[in-house]
């Protein structure tokens, strides 16, 4: 049903900018500048070391991740606060999470993607404050990540399974004939995870934000019936506060799930 409306709601955007907006020559839409890593102070070439924007907002929200679980829980209150109470659902549901996907001899890695979890949230919720910006949305973030977890993973799974590792590519299952097949499959499969982690959560949250960026130009243009953009943009960051959510989420599971692969190999 939100689907339908949220379609609905497109189709009559777009035909009322067509038959309703004022002729105005110079408005047009881009909804990709808000991408833009741009340099904080002044202008000029980006190099390593250059403070942009890209940086505040990812200090921001590993500032954010402090304030909620360090000094929001500080007190350790047995009435906890609005923060402490957040902080240890926030604990309990990934450390469930840990245990029931990747296994009790996973729970020495829970503050690794306890960490993982919370960065990506606070990113993404900072990311859907007016004039931030999403960091989440660049693959330069979301890759360092993957490839963390990738690297992660395959190490733990040397160290504690040695060769027996890779028993991960080789299905015994399978018939003898299918096994080499199976294995490549397998192979090639396993060094895309970084890729499709990545891209999944960089994707999803570049997509809404420029989404919302449409729907925000429409509703400029459109004069009287700006109430129509004005519905769908509504609609259409609610969708994203709770795909905020559901990324972090997402990339966490497939972490628990790639380590369980590293721990227990064998098909």
């Amino acid at each position: 049903m939100g689907k339908i409306f949220f379609y609905v709601a497109l189709v009559l955007a777009v035909v009322s900018g067509l038959i309703f907006a004022p002729e105005q020559a110079g408005l047009q839409i881009h909804p990709m500048e808000q991408f833009i890593v741009q340099p904080l102070f002044g202008h000029g070439e980006i190099s390593w070391y250059t403070p942009t924007n890209a940086t505040l907002w990812l200090l921001l929200a590993v500032a954010a991740v402090f304030a909620l679980m360090v000094l929001g829980s500080s007190r350790r209150a047995i009435v906890p606060s609005r923060s402490q109470s957040i902080a240890e659902l926030a604990y309990g549901f990934v450390y469930k999470m840990v245990e029931d996907v990747a296994g009790k001899d996973a729970i020495k890695f829970f503050p690794y993607i306890m960490t993982l979890f919370m960065f990506i949230v606070m990113s993404n919720a900072l990311g859907l404050l007016p004039q931030s910006f999403a960091t989440t949305s660049h693959i330069a973030v979301t890759a360092v990540l993957a490839m963390l977890v990738f690297l992660t993973v395959t190490i733990v799974g040397f160290v504690k399974n040695g060769a027996g590792f890779l028993g991960l590519f080789w299905v015994s299952s399978a018939p003898l004939a299918l096994r080499p097949i199976l294995a490549i499959i397998e192979l090639i499969s396993y060094f895309v995870r970084p890729v499709s982690h990545s891209i999944r959560l960089g994707g999803n949250i570049m997509a809404g934000h420029a989404v919302l960026k449409v729907f925000a130009g429409f509703a400029g243009a459109l004069g009287l019936f700006s109430f129509l953009p004005i519905f769908a943009i509504t609609a259409v960051y609610a969708l994203e506060v709770l795909v905020a959510f559901i990324q972090a989420y997402v990339f966490t599971i497939l972490t628990c799930v790639y380590l369980k692969d590293a721990l227990h190999p064998s098909h």
